[in-house]
């Protein structure tokens, strides 16, 4: 806020992110576009050269959302209404705080006698207050259609590998009204899923050579060796082979190991099947009975109706759910469960906070430079571009590559459905952006390492130089800024030429054996869109713009460009580039309670700021602590009343 000096024993030996006129934002600004500018010419040509859909967006377009949900899925439809919801929000908030808050921190000095801090309260509060009404709105147009639930299956867990038509005869024994129509036992088909892949990309490369023998009556050589068709020297190991010759003993070897696995399948039952009810009726009576609890002293566990086959089937084991979509699940991950699930999953996780723990921040590698003295000049130059641009530039980088590193650690965690992959996959991703990016840069901590030590060391305060009456500066809200500006031009320019999916396009052209193999990579480079990355990134610079939509008014309309700009790419990327997915309501309504995070943290920050700067404890402050506290203390959902995401006559028993 205006008024704000510089405390003597602020100053300390840093030399970069000080001072600038504006806060270097004009600089940044300009910069940010000329680098859009640039990525969008790289794309035009990118999406000629080595994407087909590029063509299909000059003659086409998508304006209606039954056009995207015929051809991306119901999902995509609810990710773009969530967006828009989300632009109309910043349209209001916009409003206000650039045609209010703006003035009025502008005004004169607010840390003193003044009773203008409660209107900053209040629009703190008017904000939370708007964000559930958006977000209550949104909800409530999330419908998926009859068509699209899931008919009639159950999933049960801890089968003790027993004949499948004992359960039936249970259901029958237990509730004489339902009527089982089906019931099959699941497999562990992982390998024979991989065997039928593999041999049928080894039977469209052999077609493929077949056909150019046919028509140029001249036999082919392929070196059968990873990035073989780079290979230009006849060296021992690496001789050609005849193509045709090579795929057709290669297909036959791969049909005689998916023979003998397809008979080994029988023998690798995974402790659950699904079992078909007529009707929902039938699975909601299943559903309730088996989630009902009974304690006993200190122990509480199911006690379902009992029949003679109760004690051989442990059917107070059973954990009923409604079952997921069949397109929403990796059958070859059913395979994974239990224990062996549990420890994966602990050892990716550990793994993953080891990595991001030392450098959360790239505020890390600025201090370590400065320690250095390797950016003592810029201390004289006092130049944008280095103090505002490379930093918010490399900040970007980092927050960038983390949805990444996220997203594939949830992939090998080998989640059972796409829906809890993505789910993890969005909690995780924004847990890490949040601290990357708005908590720890705010603070003036550079690391986690440094934070827990703050947090739990004692003599860590006496002996380190952490003055948080240095947190919140002026440069500190230009600094987001400038960061939400780099995130709206250069990084939705980034995702238009998806960058990730390029690289990973590249690396699998590299590896591929022949012609033919390139071919099948070129005709197989599209993916499913990751809702949960999306979602994150999403609501990461929507929380760093709530946030500081009060402290620091101008970066509501940066905020709002990047919403628009990233509506437009996304609907263009879920339309001609990505594949569609189908997912469940779990995904989009963890986004929506996820986002009533960003006016909370924003009544933290105007909580935090006042208290820290001018140690004033007014009853608006008074008030914002027991606002906070309450809301800490409910379980916060803007849902409605719960209902099951699949109301079909399908039930989901896992261990």
């Amino acid at each position: 806020m205006s008024g704000v000096y510089l405390l003597p024993f602020c100053n300390n030996n840093y030399t970069v992110l000080q001072g600038l006129p504006f806060g270097g934002v004009p600089t940044v600004l300009a910069l940010d576009f000329m680098c859009f500018l640039g990525l969008l010419f790289v794309f035009s040509i990118l999406r000629k050269v080595a994407w087909d859909y590029g063509r299909l967006a000059l003659v086409s377009d998508a304006d209606r959302d039954d056009e995207i949900r015929e051809k991306c899925g119901e999902d995509a439809v609810h990710y773009l209404s969530f967006q828009r919801h989300i632009i109309g929000l910043l349209v209001v908030v916009g409003v206000l705080s650039v045609g209010i808050i703006l003035p009025v921190n502008f005004s004169g000095d607010l840390l003193g006698e003044t009773n203008l801090l409660w209107l900053h309260t209040t629009f703190a509060f008017l904000y939370l207050l708007l964000t559930v009404y958006s977000m209550r709105r949104h909800t409530s147009k999330m419908h998926y259609k009859e068509d699209d639930l899931v008919r009639g299956l159950i999933l049960i867990q801890s089968f003790l590998h027993l004949v499948i038509d004992f359960s039936a005869v249970a259901f029958i024994l237990l509730y004489a009204n339902c009527v089982v129509l089906e019931a099959r036992i699941c497999f562990d088909v992982a390998k024979l899923m991989y065997l039928e892949s593999e041999r049928r990309k080894t039977e469209r490369s052999k077609k493929f050579y077949t056909d150019l023998m046919a028509k140029e009556h001249v036999s082919t050589m392929i070196n059968p060796k990873p990035c073989g068709h780079l290979c230009c020297c006849i060296i021992k190991g690496c001789e050609q082979e005849d193509a045709v010759n090579y795929y057709t003993n290669l297909e036959a070897k791969l049909r005689e190991e998916y023979k003998k696995e397809r008979e080994k399948v029988n023998t690798k039952p995974l402790d659950m099947a699904f079992v078909t009810f007529q009707n929902e009726a039938m699975t909601a009576l299943i559903l309730k009975d088996f989630n009902a609890c009974q304690c006993h002293g200190c122990h509480c566990r199911r006690e379902p109706k009992s029949s003679p086959f109760s004690s051989i089937l442990q059917t107070y084991n059973w954990t009923v759910s409604y079952a997921p979509d069949p397109q929403n699940v990796y059958w070859e991950h059913l395979s994974v469960g239990g224990l062996t699930w549990w420890l994966r999953c602990l050892i990716i996780n550990c793994f993953l906070f080891i990595l991001l723990f030392f450098l959360t921040t790239p505020a890390i590698i600025i201090s370590t430079m400065d320690k250095f003295n390797v950016t003592k000049p810029v201390e004289y130059l006092n130049n944008p571009i280095i103090t505002q641009f490379f930093p918010t530039l490399l900040l970007w980088c980092f927050s960038a590559l983390l949805p990444t590193i996220v997203y594939y650690s949830a992939f090998f965690e080998a989640h059972w459905t796409r829906s809890g992959e993505n789910r993890t996959t969005m909690h995780k991703c924004y847990t890490f952006l949040i601290f990357m990016v708005l908590l720890l840069p705010s603070l003036g901590l550079s690391s986690l390492d440094l934070f827990f030590r703050w947090l739990f060391d004692k003599t860590f305060l006496d002996q380190a130089k952490v003055r948080f009456e240095c947190v919140f500066l002026p440069d500190n809200g230009a600094f987001f800024v400038n960061y939400v500006i780099a995130s709206a031009f250069i990084g939705n320019a980034m995702d238009l030429l998806r960058i990730p999916g390029l690289l990973m396009y590249m690396i699998r052209l590299l590896l591929a054996r022949s012609a033919a193999e390139r071919r099948n990579v070129k005709k197989h480079q599209a993916y499913e869109f990751q809702f949960g990355a999306a979602y994150a990134w999403l609501m990461n610079v929507f929380t760093v713009v709530m946030t500081y939509s009060i402290t620091c008014p101008i970066i509501v309309p940066f905020g709002l460009m990047y919403m628009l700009l990233k509506h437009l790419v996304d609907r263009y990327n879920m339309y001609y580039a990505y594949l569609p997915s189908k997912l469940d309501k779990k995904i989009h309504s963890g986004a929506v309670n996820q986002v009533v995070a960003a006016p909370i943290l924003c009544l933290f920050w105007l909580l935090f700021f006042s208290t820290v700067r001018t140690g004033d404890y007014s009853l608006a402050l008074v008030l914002s602590y027991c606002f906070l506290g309450d809301m800490a203390q409910k379980k916060y959902s803007i849902k409605k009343k719960k209902k099951s995401d699949f109301r079909c006559k399908s039930i989901f028993f896992p261990y």
